[in-house]
């Protein structure tokens, strides 16, 4: 059965993000602390390979997919963009604790008229929306691997929304130049829209944490049987 990998990367570090700042649609560059360790990551650990990329518009991931992956044609699309913050933009959540309008956002998604920031709603559905158009794509051109670099929130919803194992945002954190690599199989996406979450990367600099990718494969190795297949999902075991 054809499958479809994709990788998605955090971009590197950044000023904002050594200082704990709410950074979405402020374009900052890369710091030379962050070029550094992607080029020293780079050097040390294994990241996959693919014949096409897809990256946010912002400076941070077209740096950060520019060092990684120098050779590959960069497709930038609006749609990987981090969530915008608004008013709330280059500030740290401590800052923030006594806004009633920054707590209400953080725990309902919703805006109130004094704010800018992007409605949490409007961000998933945006995101949402731009992952089914690069899986598309992949399938109808038929890339067999893609790379997809882009922010901590968009790898987030990106998980949350289609992965399997199921999971809350949060729990698909992944520090920067770092991220996950997902199976798609074009039948159980076209029905379910899920997709198997199998590995972290860069895969190895995770070799001494495989437990942890393990328990992911168990989940959906669990998942999987909960979901209706049909004869022709079904993979021939010996045959892999």
């Amino acid at each position: 059965m054809k499958t479809y990998k994709v990788h998605l990367i955090r971009h590197g570090l950044t000023e904002a993000n050594i200082k704990g700042l709410y950074i979405g649609a402020t374009d900052v560059p890369l710091v030379a602390k962050g070029v550094q360790a992607l080029e020293e990551l780079k050097k040390e650990y294994n990241y996959p390979t693919a014949g096409v990329l897809f990256s946010s518009p912002l400076k941070r991931c077209t740096q950060t997919a520019q060092i990684l992956y120098p050779e590959i044609p960069k497709n930038v699309l609006d749609g990987l963009r981090e969530c915008d913050f608004g008013n709330w933009e280059n500030k740290s959540a401590k800052s923030l604790t006594n806004d009633p309008d920054f707590i209400s956002w953080i725990s309902s998604g919703e805006v109130s008229a004094n704010c800018t920031a992007e409605n949490m709603k409007d961000f998933t559905t945006r995101v949402g929306e731009c992952f089914e158009k690069i899986i598309d794509t992949i399938i109808k051109y038929e890339k067999k691997d893609a790379i997809v670099v882009t922010h901590g929130g968009v790898i987030m919803t990106i998980l949350s929304l289609f992965g399997i194992p199921k999971a809350k945002p949060f729990d698909w954190q992944s520090n920067n130049g770092c991220g996950y690599s997902v199976r798609v199989s074009p039948s159980l996406w076209m029905r379910e829209k899920v997709f198997e979450v199998y590995d972290k990367i860069p895969d190895s600099i995770y070799c001494d944490s495989r437990g942890d990718m393990a328990f992911v494969e168990e989940s959906v190795r669990e998942a999987k049987g909960k979901l209706p297949q049909r004869a022709e999902d079904v993979e021939d075991k010996t045959k892999r």
